[in-house]
């Protein structure tokens, strides 16, 4: 299925996204993008469904064919305080801070959002694999955080981050359980082995 590359006909809009939310480490990452009228990108889809190569190589793409673009990120300290579901959208108005375009339009993956800067804003169930934006933003933080957890994995390499990402992986856990948490790790979050 093509995705819609805008929502509405008048507005300039902002898909958001982020990543990270079910995970035991590392932070919760947003992005914003506002693209361009002549972005052409067919490969461009939910960050989930396309490989590491493929994410990689639009990375690229989107960061020099978009009109505005920007990458935000909260630490675990952040998420143990605000829990995770109000640490997301913090981190998505944080993306959105720093554009350098003022969206008119803001639209959100998922159904739940707060709201910012008085700027209607659209949530949308699925919206990584429906609207072009926001698969855009789902890539760009994607890959950063992904990047950021294997440099994360050269400290501590019992983790397995660069191959789990901090997910709830058994080895990732069985590693908590040996070894305890680092400063990395939320700590609001339990083990399904616990």
């Amino acid at each position: 299925m093509e995705l819609l590359k805008k929502w509405s006909d008048f507005y300039i809009e902002a898909g958001c996204d982020e990543v990270g939310r079910g995970c035991l480490s590392g932070p919760v990452v947003a992005a914003a993008v506002i693209l361009d009228e002549n972005f052409e990108q067919n490969l461009v889809n939910d960050s989930k469904k396309l490989t590491f190569k493929t994410r990689m190589e639009l990375d690229f793409y989107i960061k020099d064919n978009v009109k505005s673009y920007a990458i935000a990120e909260l630490p675990p300290s952040f998420i143990d305080e605000h829990n995770i579901l109000n640490s997301s959208i913090h981190a998505m108005h944080k993306a959105l801070d720093k554009l350098e375009i003022r969206p008119e339009l803001i639209l959100v993956d998922g159904n739940k959002f707060h709201p910012y800067n008085f700027i209607p804003h659209q949530c949308i169930i699925k919206g990584d694999s429906k609207i072009l934006s926001i698969a855009a933003a789902s890539i760009l933080a994607k890959n950063y955080r992904d990047q950021l957890m294997i440099q994360l994995h050269d400290e501590h390499p019992e983790y397995g981050w660069n191959t789990n990402f901090g997910y709830a992986t058994k080895k990732h856990q069985e590693a908590l359980i040996k070894h305890g948490s680092t400063k990395y790790h939320r700590q609001s979050f339990r083990l399904k082995y616990d």
